[in-house]
């Protein structure tokens, strides 16, 4: 009896130190899922990809699966659907929550209807709120946000950081009056030196929404790992990049920083598609053991419509069932019909075209009707619009008033004003760098291929520097933002009350009251130019249709 009970004994204890073995193993295991730039997808798109009930079901199943996991979004989780259009934040702040979200950091559309309402959003955000390198003092948003944040795991320290974008044409300086910028790669390396140093951080991760593809003089998620020394893995968001560890010779995934070790740089895309997952094995860190990102798992899991009903989140799909109503019945009001495919991931061609002739044909309305009214206006010569601004592609077929406002679903208002041929063509320098803009039918830009403007022509004709032109924008760029810094210059004669959506509407009301398709011109308006010298010279602008 004796010795039966004491190999229970011996049995039981050894089951004890194998279960606490597991557990220190399975502790000294992260999973970091990470998510950026979704942009209000909140239902699946077209192809049953993404939406929040499929995403909260891949959450689910890692976290059943795995002891220590943590969920971090890099930003721009609002704007692009009509869910934001209508309902402000109402939907995707409390998604954010019911998601259960760890980490959290600030895009630049999360400011799109400023400071004020930004900060009363993210008083309700139940996870750790970072913003390292912006100063909310005596704004609205004071005390929301932390500089940094360390979490405890096993026997190891991890710290986070949050590095946001550089406002500065950008985001509309209205909507961030009072909230002071820090240089991106000086308080990233300050911060990751603090919490190696003085808060004892084995690991360190900079959650960043600064983009990892260069479009001006901004610093990069490549550039902040190049240059940093103490940043371990960068999970970046902005530019909707899908850094792809399955094809790193497109957008490598690993860069070497000042000493030489490898930072792992992640980044899903955009809208939800995809959720990044990285996997640490912690006992590789601490005592003065820092290895590169190579010995760090990076994956991509796609979203998808692949889990049963009884794996879906009831609670999450009943919050968003009582919005659904108002959102299909717009999404399903035919208006249009679009003769050819447009996609909005384009610098040039035919939806940049078509946004900046519908700029054109309603200025030249505005135009009229101003001088018809006695005021001291010409008639107008050109329209200049942001691709930036065109949030989705239109199949061809039939168009919705949702997918209208889908589309174009800023509070933008259209202006019209005077510019100096000078800054005209200095604002096409600037376009030219990042592969293109939305102009009109009138203009053409000639360049040598390498973003170097060598001509801008208006009706055939050179651009005179000292000419005062008339031209129809939005507000947006008319303040000089997105790059479009000389448009600042102009001056504004007029300015539309409403949004520009209703302007839009109009125009493709129009179209179709007369029996016309939605059609475009697909030729690029920013041309290589011809070298006759050169047999092989091939337009560089041509618009790609893969």
């Amino acid at each position: 009896m004796l010795k039966n009970a004491i190999g229970k004994i011996s049995l039981a204890a050894a089951m004890l130190v194998m279960a606490v073995a597991g557990l220190r193993a399975s502790a000294e295991k992260l999973v970091l899922l990470h998510t950026n730039d979704t942009h209000s997808l909140i239902e699946p798109d077209a192809k049953g990809r993404g939406g929040v009930i499929q995403r909260k079901a891949i959450f689910d199943s890692v976290r059943r699966a795995d002891r220590n996991v943590m969920l971090i979004d890099a930003g721009d989780a609002v704007q692009g659907t009509l869910y934001f259009k209508f309902f402000k934040g109402d939907v995707e702040y409390p998604v954010m929550n019911m998601l259960e979200y760890d980490i959290r950091i600030l895009g630049n559309h999360e400011f799109d209807n400023g400071l004020e309402e930004m900060a009363r959003y993210w008083k309700g955000d139940k996870s750790h709120r970072l913003s390292t390198n912006y100063d909310f003092t005596g704004t609205p948003a004071e005390g929301i946000f932390d500089p940094w944040y360390v979490k405890k795991i096993g026997g190891k320290t991890v710290g986070f950081m949050g590095i946001n974008v550089d406002p500065e044409s950008l985001i509309a300086k209205a909507h961030y009056e009072g909230m002071k910028f820090r240089d991106v790669l000086r308080t990233a390396n300050e911060t990751a030196a603090f919490l190696k140093e003085k808060k004892h951080c084995d690991l360190v991760v900079a959650v960043t929404h600064i983009g990892y593809e260069k479009e001006n003089d901004k610093t990069t998620d490549v550039e902040l790992a190049r240059g940093s020394r103490d940043i371990d893995i960068i999970i970046g968001g902005h530019s909707h990049t899908l850094v792809n560890p399955s094809n790193p010779g497109e957008f490598p995934y690993l860069i070497p920083n000042a000493e030489g070790r490898d930072v792992l740089v992640a980044q899903t895309g955009k809208s939800g598609l995809y959720v990044g997952r990285i996997e640490i094995d912690l006992d590789r860190y601490g005592k003065g053991k820092s290895p590169d990102g190579s010995a760090i798992d990076y994956s991509l899991i796609p979203v998808t419509d692949r889990f049963p009903a009884e794996k879906r989140d009831r609670r999450l799909e009943a919050f968003v069932d009582s919005f659904r109503q108002r959102v299909d019945s717009v999404n399903a009001r035919k208006i249009a019909w679009n003769a050819r495919e447009m996609k909005n991931y384009h610098r040039t061609g035919a939806f940049p075209n078509w946004t900046a002739d519908f700029g054109k044909w309603y200025g030249s309305l505005v135009a009229d009707s101003l001088r018809a009214a006695g005021h001291d206006v010409g008639p107008l010569d050109f329209s200049i619009m942001n691709v930036g601004g065109i949030r989705s592609s239109w199949a061809e077929g039939p168009v919705t008033e949702g997918q209208v406002l889908s589309t174009f679903p800023f509070s933008n208002h259209m202006v019209l004003m005077r510019l100096k041929g000078a800054d005209l063509v200095e604002t096409m320098r600037m376009a030219a760098r990042k592969g293109g803009e939305a102009i009109s039918d009138d203009l053409r830009v000639i360049t040598d291929g390498e973003g170097d403007v060598m001509h801008v022509l208006l009706h055939g004709e050179e651009v005179d520097p000292e000419r005062e032109y008339l031209m129809m924008t939005i507000d947006y760029l008319a303040w000089g933002n997105d790059d479009m810094v000389p448009l600042a210059n102009g001056e504004w004669v007029w300015r539309e009350e409403t949004e520009m959506a209703a302007p839009m509407m109009r125009y493709i009301n129009h179209l179709t009251s007369l029996g016309l398709p939605v059609m475009s011109d697909p030729n690029p308006r920013f041309v290589k130019r011809v070298d006759l010298n050169s047999e092989t010279d091939e337009d560089d602008d041509e618009e790609d249709d893969d």
